[in-house]
């Protein structure tokens, strides 16, 4: 199983004073010229649904392990999702995921990435809300980061009944 446990970063760009206070080109062992400096701040993601192991036939989250479909979002529990086979889709399973009203959605497509048609993502297009089709790993690395910058992203994932 792969970890999915990491510090989550916010990347802020140092102002041009800043930088010119630290001479990286002066200061640096190495031979490069620096001409932007990041500075690197913890943040805290443990009072929302994180997703910090996966592997090909479940997810965990915030350490509780799942082998179903689900749909996750940040601030609420894990729901079921009753999808077996990504060809089993249909535009109901959609309207599940657009009456939580996501900024985006994210959608696990089992073990390679796939994507669906876009007549059974109409609930959530009219709604002007992008899906965005990956393989389940992918997703869910996606989805930490979406989730990390505040954003209300809906995690839909596919694991595949055999």
């Amino acid at each position: 199983m792969k970890n999915a446990t990491m510090p989550q970063f916010e990347f802020n760009a140092l102002s041009k004073s800043r930088q010119a206070k630290l001479r990286p080109d002066k200061d640096c062992p190495c031979e490069r010229s620096h001409t932007s400096i990041m500075k690197l701040h913890s943040t805290q993601t443990q009072k929302y649904q994180t997703v910090t192991a996966y592997d090909e036939r479940g997810v965990e989250l915030n350490l509780q392990r799942f082998e179903r479909s689900l749909i996750v979002l940040p601030e609420t529990a894990p729901t079921p999702w009753p999808v077996d086979h990504f060809d089993q889709l249909s535009a109901e399973h959609f309207e599940q995921i657009a009456a939580t009203i996501p900024d985006v959605v994210i959608l696990g497509t089992g073990n390679k990435q796939r994507f669906v048609h876009p007549k059974l993502i109409n609930s959530l297009t009219a709604q002007h809300k992008g899906v965005e089709c990956m393989d389940n790993q992918a997703a869910c690395r996606t989805y930490n980061i979406l989730m990390a910058e505040g954003r209300k992203v809906a995690l839909a994932l596919i694991m595949e009944v055999a």
